[in-house]
């Protein structure tokens, strides 16, 4: 009777260990849903969105302007960002705000990427702490899952700024 039931727990936990490892393995290299919070992505991402995040596009170098990224935040990292990727390592980058009388610009350093927020005018983004490393890029947005009725992949920067 005791070796029935230790071998019945024994089973069970293997099991367990075994599915929560290739969930891990799923969610580390394939990709993962995000709940999105906060307005810097509005209209494109508003707040409670579901997405879905691929990881392949980072693991592979494969990010490109206009992607929607989630990154670990530079101030908070257990926190991430939601950002659209503005400019690539040796781009040249607007830096200033429409408000602005004149136009500043800078340029991404080598492994880095500068983001903005689609809601310019409410985002925290690389206009206020700059460029981010490329390691903290955690994926790519490729799917808006919820709510139902905007299912699908996701559109164009609506605020697209000449540099």
């Amino acid at each position: 009777m005791f070796r029935h039931l230790l071998g019945k727990t024994l089973g069970f936990v293997g099991y367990t260990i075994q599915y929560g490892c290739i969930a891990h393995c799923a969610f580390e290299y394939i990709g993962e849903l995000v709940v999105c919070s906060g307005p810097s992505m509005e209209p494109t991402i508003v707040n409670h969105d579901i997405v879905f995040s691929e990881r392949m596009s980072c693991h592979l170098y494969k990010i490109q302007k206009g992607d929607i990224i989630i990154a670990k935040s530079l101030y908070d990292p257990s926190m991430n960002i939601c950002k659209r990727v503005i400019g690539l390592e040796g781009d040249k980058v607007c830096t200033s705000s429409f408000s602005d009388i004149f136009t500043s610009h800078t340029y991404v350093p080598k492994g880095h990427v500068w983001l903005e927020g689609d809601n310019l005018t409410n985002s925290t983004d690389s206009r206020s702490y700059g460029p981010i490393p490329y390691g903290l890029i955690r994926g790519r947005v490729c799917l808006k899952l919820w709510p139902p009725h905007t299912f699908g992949t996701l559109g164009e920067n609506p605020n697209k700024r000449v540099t």
